[in-house]
């Protein structure tokens, strides 16, 4: 019986290597699940929405009345930072760009009720006292609404577990920073 596993293409030599490739594919797909697109439509929306809610916050860290509305802009600034930067890591691991062709319709219907308007900023910025604080505190609520919208379908729809992970984490801090928003416009 020469035909072990040392033995030249051997049928057990051949059956190792075969269970070794497949061993490497099964171990490689459960290392990094699949992506869908509701995960890619999540982190183009979630790119989108950070990039809007920043041009309010850089404002209002800036120039509110109110420290805690100042405080707020910069914790949501750092926090948009740091989860854009895991977002652009994801589309750039899956080839994906970070935004979606306005020509597939595929972010229709998704979050334009509070998108910033021309002239948003501008007011903004026009505005004094505590006129600019409510403004302020307006966008950055309609922002965060936009913001939470976009995270239920994520928890809801995504297919890869850091994603749901991250939608996760991140509804439960914009539920805590709505209510200090709301607690701003009460104020």
């Amino acid at each position: 019986m020469g035909g072990g596993l040392a033995g030249k293409g051997g049928p057990v030599r051949r059956a190792a290597l075969a269970f070794l490739l497949l061993t490497l594919l099964v171990t490689g797909c459960a290392a990094d699940p699949a992506h869908n697109e509701t995960d890619v439509m999540f982190l183009q929306m979630g790119l989108a929405q950070i990039a809007e809610g920043d041009q309010v916050a850089v404002v209002a860290e800036q120039s509110a009345v109110n420290p805690g509305v100042r405080t707020l802009a910069a914790e949501l600034r750092g926090q948009w930072q740091s989860e854009s930067a895991t977002m652009r890591g994801w589309l750039t691991d899956w080839d994906q760009p970070e935004t979606a062709a306005k020509a597939t319709g595929l972010h229709a219907g998704h979050g334009d009720l509070h998108a910033l308007q021309p002239g948003d900023i501008d007011g903004l910025r026009a505005a004094k006292g505590s006129d600019f604080d409510r403004i302020a505190v307006a966008l950055l609520l309609g922002n965060l609404h936009n913001t939470m919208e976009t995270l239920r379908m994520a928890t809801a729809g995504s297919a890869y577990p850091k994603v749901k992970s991250l939608a996760e984490t991140m509804t439960a801090t914009r539920q805590g920073q709505i209510q200090r928003l709301l607690a701003l416009a009460a104020g």
